[in-house]
């Protein structure tokens, strides 16, 4: 049974950071693309960074500059580094992996999510 469980949210102030780490189990983060996804009340999730097996990534221009992922396959985590955060960054954050392609992942189509991680940023 394939779970993706994540960590590292919580409530920093505004310039802040925080690292988020998706941890796999039953599954093996090498050869397929990930992805973290955002949702803040009201609104739609988002994208905000994606990797695929070779390395290749996507952001999304909100966070262009200031958010960096990165996977361990040796330790099959997934990670986001988020710096210089603002409070608009807040939002409940979710990891996603699948087979498929990054352009796939990125637009959400993925088979495994995790449960998500509380991001808040105050002024």
């Amino acid at each position: 049974q394939v779970q993706l469980v994540e960590s590292g949210g919580g409530s920093v102030q505004a310039g802040g950071s925080l690292r988020l780490s998706c941890a796999a189990y039953g599954y093996t983060y090498s050869s397929n693309s990930m992805g973290w996804f955002r949702q803040a009340p009201g609104k739609e999730r988002e994208g905000v960074a994606a990797i695929d097996s070779s390395g290749a990534t996507r952001y999304a221009d909100s966070v262009k500059g200031r958010f960096t992922i990165s996977k361990d396959n040796a330790k099959n985590t997934l990670y986001l580094q988020m710096n210089s955060l603002k409070p608009e960054d807040t939002a409940m954050y979710y990891c996603a992996a699948d087979e498929r392609a990054l352009t796939s992942v990125w637009l959400g189509y993925a088979n495994y999510w995790g449960q998500g991680t509380q991001v808040t940023v105050s002024s």
